[in-house]
Formats: C-alpha cells, sequence, structure tokens
C-alpha cells in the first residue's frame, strides 16, 4: 500500500519560513512524481510544487517561485518544501500528492486543471499572520 506521510505546517508571522516533509512509502518511489498542493477556504486546489524523484526534475509554479523550494532525500524516501518569506496569502491547508506522470509531465500535472494524482497524503495546515 502506497502511504504519504506529511510533516511541518504551523503558524508563522509574514516574512516567516517553514518547512513542510512527505515520506513516500511507494515502493518504486524514484519512478513517480510527487507534489505539493494546497487549498485555502472556498478557494479551488493549486499546484505548488513537483519533482521527478527518479532524476531531481522539479517545477515551482508562479505564485511561489523565488519563495518556495522542492527537494528530495532519496534515502529517507522524503520530498521538503521549503518555505521562505511567507506571504498571508500563503496561507492554506497543503497537501503531498503522488502521480504516475513521466519527468517530463511532473511539472505540467500541477498546473493542469483536473489532472490525477492517485494518492494524497494528509492535509497540512500552514497559516501566516500578524
Amino acid at each position: 500500500q502506497v502511504q504519504l506521510a506529511v510533516f511541518g505546517g504551523g503558524s508563522v508571522q509574514p516574512g516567516g519560513s517553514l518547512r513542510l516533509s512527505c515520506n513516500a512509502s511507494v515502493y518504486n518511489y524514484m519512478q513517480y512524481c510527487i507534489a505539493w498542493f494546497r487549498q485555502s477556504s472556498g478557494q479551488v486546489r493549486e499546484g505548488v510544487a513537483s519533482i521527478y524523484f527518479g532524476d531531481g526534475t522539479t517545477y515551482i509554479t508562479n505564485p511561489v517561485a523565488g519563495r518556495f523550494t522542492i527537494s528530495q532525500d532519496n534515502a529517507k524516501k522524503t520530498l521538503y518544501l521549503n518555505m521562505d518569506n511567507l506571504k498571508p496569502e500563503d496561507s492554506a491547508m497543503y497537501y503531498c500528492a503522488l502521480g504516475s506522470y513521466l519527468p517530463y509531465e511532473c511539472g505540467p500535472a500541477i498546473q493542469t486543471p483536473g489532472v490525477d494524482f492517485g494518492v494524497w497524503g494528509q492535509g497540512i495546515q500552514v497559516t501566516v499572520s500578524s
């Protein structure tokens, strides 16, 4: 069974930083696209960042580019979302998700409405406020 265990989150003031972790129990984790999504109350879910574990290909969406980075630790089978210079509009429930996509599909997948990610982890709250 595939499981995504999520850690991190919390509350920070604007300009602060947080790191989210997603541990993937999938056997062939190197062959999957794993992504972060977020959803605020009353808003549609949006993609944040993605990584293809096999070659480290990453994609960051425009709203968080320059502030968020995504990275991997192969030994721990874990991906990280490093969030710097957080803004109130970054407040949302964040989700880790896994999809069966190739490296060249991994970035476009998170910016394509309706694209399927088959496995979802537990949502984790990020709150940025004064």
